[in-house]
């Protein structure tokens, strides 16, 4: 590759809460700039694996973990005198975990969330999550990376792209700063609310993009899937306060084709063995990483109930997951639907 000029930030200390395949491949992305990084392990066989043979086989396969990250099971040594907390853990875990590390997280500490989901019930967002928990954390402290990036790729060192998005452009740019190296090209966004609404809308249109291919659908199937569901996204969340255009972007776009196409999608992964035939349930059970979309699914239905707007896809993906619909009466629901005149924008 070409020479890397771009400049370099002071070194700072990072807790990477959370120690799954995106977690540790951005502790090794901090690392690789130059940070002083700790990752913090919740489960003791992954922490054990992790110190004695420097390997997550079941998250980042082939992988060597360097032996100059931090590993530890204390919430406390990951978080105390951090500069940075990088919140790397589920959705439906941001709350509680946000909780645990409250005492310790210094009045200047900037929260990076990188969990891809809407809270089911309360609707929120995860930075509105926690900037509640955290109550005196206003929205400068707080940042989401989100995009299309695939740990297993990052990892790798494949050229990829990410957006950095906090209401305050000082933040977003630190974080840009933090990030950014020859492998990882960050962009910034003051748009948080359409930055994190796109990386969590898109995994439930990532279920329905598997529900096809599993049925054996094609390309058509799937082009029709894409538009009308990057449409539906941008309808719900431009209504929820977010900037239309972010949706055109990485974080947008971007991440649900990667999301929708690639072997790495978990949520593709799910509606794929639904498409097939299988249970919910089964799948899960199955799985050792989190699908975010199974969630944000009812998250979604709640919104559009709430906020009384049609979403399709979405709707008819909930009632497959949840309400015992098959995938083939989904899609012939979809496309039975009244003809109408093609939108772009919801302008």
């Amino acid at each position: 590759m070409a020479a890397f000029f771009y400049e370099k930030v002071v070194s700072m200390k990072i807790g990477v809460i959370g120690s799954g395949s995106w977690g540790m491949t951005l502790a090794m992305q901090l690392l690789k700039n130059n940070n002083d990084v700790s990752v913090w392990f919740f489960d003791k066989s992954q922490y054990d694996e992790a110190t004695t043979t420097h390997e997550l086989k079941d998250f980042l396969p082939g992988i060597s973990l360097p032996i100059e990250l931090e590993f530890t099971m204390d919430l406390e040594t990951a978080v105390r005198g951090k500069d940075v907390i990088l919140l790397a853990v589920p959705s439906h875990v941001v709350r509680l975990t946000s909780g645990k590390i409250k005492p310790f997280v210094g009045r200047d500490t900037i929260l990076v969330n990188v969990a891809k989901g809407i809270e089911n019930d309360s609707l929120l967002r995860m930075s509105q999550v926690i900037q509640e928990v955290m109550g005196d954390a206003n929205d400068r402290r707080i940042c989401t990376l989100s995009g299309p990036t695939h740990a297993e790729e990052v990892s790798k060192g494949m050229p990829s792209t990410i957006v950095a998005g906090a209401s305050n452009i000082d933040t977003a740019e630190k974080i840009q700063k933090i990030f950014f190296s020859d492998t990882l090209r960050v962009y910034t966004n003051t748009d948080i609310i359409g930055v994190e609404l796109g990386g969590s809308l898109k995994n439930v249109i990532a279920i329905s993009a598997g529900v096809l291919a599993g049925m054996g659908f094609g390309d058509n199937t799937l082009a029709a899937l894409l538009t009308r569901g990057l449409f539906e996204i941008t309808r719900l969340g431009v209504l929820l306060g977010a900037k239309e255009d972010t949706f055109a972007g990485l974080s947008g776009m971007g991440d649900l084709i990667v999301t929708c196409l690639s072997e790495h999608s978990r949520n593709r992964h799910v509606g794929f063995e639904l498409g097939k035939g299988r249970k919910l349930e089964e799948i899960l059970s199955e799985m050792k990483m989190v699908a975010e979309g199974v969630k944000t699914a009812k998250s979604v239905h709640q919104l559009g109930q709430k906020m009384q707007i049609e979403l399709p896809i979405s709707e008819q993906i909930y009632q497959v997951l949840f309400e015992g619909r098959s995938a083939k009466e989904a899609v012939i629901t979809l496309m039975g639907r009244d003809p109408v005149e093609e939108r772009h924008s919801i302008k």
